[in-house]
């Protein structure tokens, strides 16, 4: 019984060193949507390029195959990118991992020849007009 207490309070005061010297730690829930399956994902602080790897383990299979990532920082804003089998790359940008913790990853189009265009002006799109 005298070992009791020394023994928890011991093991509260490592707890508490821990948690106060690590990093913020939340979880974010993929889905993939896609009809080809992720084989890479990175992810980067939002509008940074210092994109790291996240280890998958196994390929994210599309057809709503779905995972956990663990992302460990003081911000609630990341880009994410993703390497898809097929060569294709898909990046979402400002991504909030603190309100919510779930993405679901959309099927790329098969054509994306309109996606290439001439640069026009932003107020083109301003009121929910599509050139």
């Amino acid at each position: 019984m005298r070992l009791t207490r020394p023994a928890v309070l011991a093991t509260f005061l490592f707890a508490a060193a821990a948690h106060a010297g690590g990093k913020n730690i939340r979880y974010l829930d993929l889905i993939n949507r896609a009809h080809d399956s992720v084989i890479s994902l990175e992810v980067a602080p939002a509008g940074s390029d210092a994109f790291q790897e996240k280890p998958l383990g196994a390929p994210l299979r599309g057809g709503s195959d779905s995972t956990t990532i663990e992302i460990a920082g003081e911000s609630c804003l990341y880009d994410i990118r993703f390497k898809f089998r097929n060569g294709r790359t898909l990046v979402y940008k400002d991504v909030d991992i603190c309100s919510g913790g779930k993405l679901a990853i959309r099927p790329l189009p098969r054509d994306t020849s309109w996606l290439v265009r001439s640069q026009l002006p932003a107020a083109q799109y301003a009121g929910g007009q599509v050139p």
